[in-house]
């Protein structure tokens, strides 16, 4: 869990993660809150608490997140935003598709279903998300219902094998770990993933919003380079988008 201001709804997730059974380790990763997340985080059960000393953004979060599941010898490891946005009741799912060798990534998508409007998403993130998504599907050659879900499911494999440190450690890092998946051949799973909106769910800002979108064309547009051969790899160059 990638936290930062979670305290709300901390407890609440944590629960319902530990509640479906096949959770050995909970690693949350606090980002320099400023609340009590962190306090509440370290008289959690079955949990491995991780402080960052400054923040350093949702992508340098989830790089703690990653690295540290791996020391801890995971070989599945899903994310779940500790702010209730993305149920918990789906892990059971994502990692029997990865348990079970069909998969290595797996991602809760909030459009399959067609139910995202209907549970509150702003309607000019579902147009945008739409947008970059049938860009990035012609770019990449790939047929995914969107790449910008935060609930995410990884094997180990992929994870020891995707340069994950490269990349950005704002929001970008969610689009920019995908392209080196999509690079590396590894076909990415979708299940249909209800999704709440309410006011403790965290949420980007619109301007951070355009800038993560003109980063998701930007890179899908690098990929699409590489893979012609005008730009080296593009997980060589991740660093740099």
């Amino acid at each position: 869990m990638p936290a930062y201001n979670a305290e709300r709804t901390l407890r609440k997730t944590h629960a319902e993660v530990i509640a479906q059974g096949i959770v050995d380790l909970v690693v949350i990763v606090d980002d320099k809150s400023c609340d009590r997340t962190a306090a509440i985080a370290s008289g959690l059960p079955n949990t491995k608490l991780v402080r960052h000393d400054e923040n350093r953004g949702y992508g340098g979060n989830q790089k703690t997140c990653y690295r540290v599941a791996i020391e801890e010898g995971a070989d599945i490891i899903i994310m779940v935003h500790p702010d209730y946005q993305y149920t918990p009741l789906l892990i059971p799912a994502m990692a029997s598709l990865i348990g079970n060798g069909l998969y290595h990534c797996v991602l809760g998508s909030r459009i399959l279903g067609g139910v995202a409007l209907k549970s509150g998403m702003p309607w000019w993130r579902y147009t945008a998300n739409r947008f970059l998504t049938f860009y990035q599907n012609i770019l990449l050659g790939a047929k995914l219902s969107e790449y910008h879900s935060g609930y995410r499911a990884f094997s180990r494999e992929l994870l020891q094998k995707v340069p994950f440190e490269k990349n950005s450690d704002d929001f970008l890092f969610d689009n920019q770990i995908l392209l080196q998946i999509h690079w590396l051949g590894f076909v990415i799973a979708e299940i249909t993933c209800p999704t709440k909106y309410f006011r403790d769910a965290s949420s980007i800002s619109l301007l951070r919003s355009v800038k993560y979108g003109i980063g998701c064309v930007v890179g899908a547009v690098k990929f699409r380079l590489a893979k012609m051969g005008f730009l080296p790899p593009v997980i060589a160059r991740q660093a740099c988008l």
